[in-house]
């Protein structure tokens, strides 16, 4: 009796284990990659953004592109402490970048937002691609027109990190100005021209 009643519970257990084997794998594969990431673009809408200025903003092959004017892109929402990644490809020319805790999000400057910088062929270029403008510079530059290229930028109360392509380019800048705000894409001149800016995917998450 007491022989027959173990079987029986190692059957009911292999069984149970079986049955839940597949709801465990369902429920592995459905789970996000990134815990507490939010998809902010994904190639195929513009509805989480807000254009101003006048760039020509479009979607295009599985990205946001534009190649005539000067604008921005704007979040919906506003962010504190945070962590941002993008995929972008500018032209080798391109003066662009990607803006964080934008105070005013109809009216996007240096002044009143922290600028991590796509700007290769910044006269400065301390303070071009890689750096944040007029906070944390980069020596040195380096270059990312003509390919596509990925930033991680931390955002923590009033320090700062960014990597480009798996790099550190600025490593724990500290600035107390701007506490919060919108998250902004630039598509801007170089001289007179404007050149090709795109972005793939951008993603956050709060910390």
């Amino acid at each position: 009796m007491q022989r027959r009643s173990i079987i029986k519970a190692g059957l009911f257990t292999v069984g149970a284990a079986a049955l839940g084997a597949p709801a465990a794998l369902a429920a592995s594969a459905a789970k996000p990659a990134g815990r507490g990431w939010v998809t902010l673009f994904d190639g195929t809408s513009m509805a989480g953004w807000t254009a101003i200025g006048d760039a020509n903003w479009r979607l295009e092959g599985g990205a946001v592109v534009a190649d005539k004017g000067n604008g921005f892109l704007v979040s919906k929402d506003s962010y504190t402490n945070f962590e941002l990644r993008a995929e972008f490809w500018v032209d080798p020319k391109a003066n662009s970048g990607i803006f964080i805790r934008c105070g005013d999000p109809t009216s996007v400057t240096g002044k009143n937002a922290y600028e991590v910088n796509i700007y290769d062929e910044r006269p400065d270029p301390s303070y071009g691609t890689g750096a944040i403008v007029d906070l944390a510079k980069v020596v040195p530059m380096p270059k990312a027109g003509g390919k596509w290229n990925t930033y991680d930028i931390v955002a923590r109360g009033p320090r700062f990190t960014v990597t480009l392509n798996g790099k550190r380019t600025v490593n724990g800048a500290t600035d107390y100005k701007h506490a919060a705000g919108w998250i902004a894409l630039q598509c801007g001149k170089a001289g007179n021209d404007t050149y090709t800016v795109k972005f793939r995917k951008v993603e956050i998450r709060t910390l």
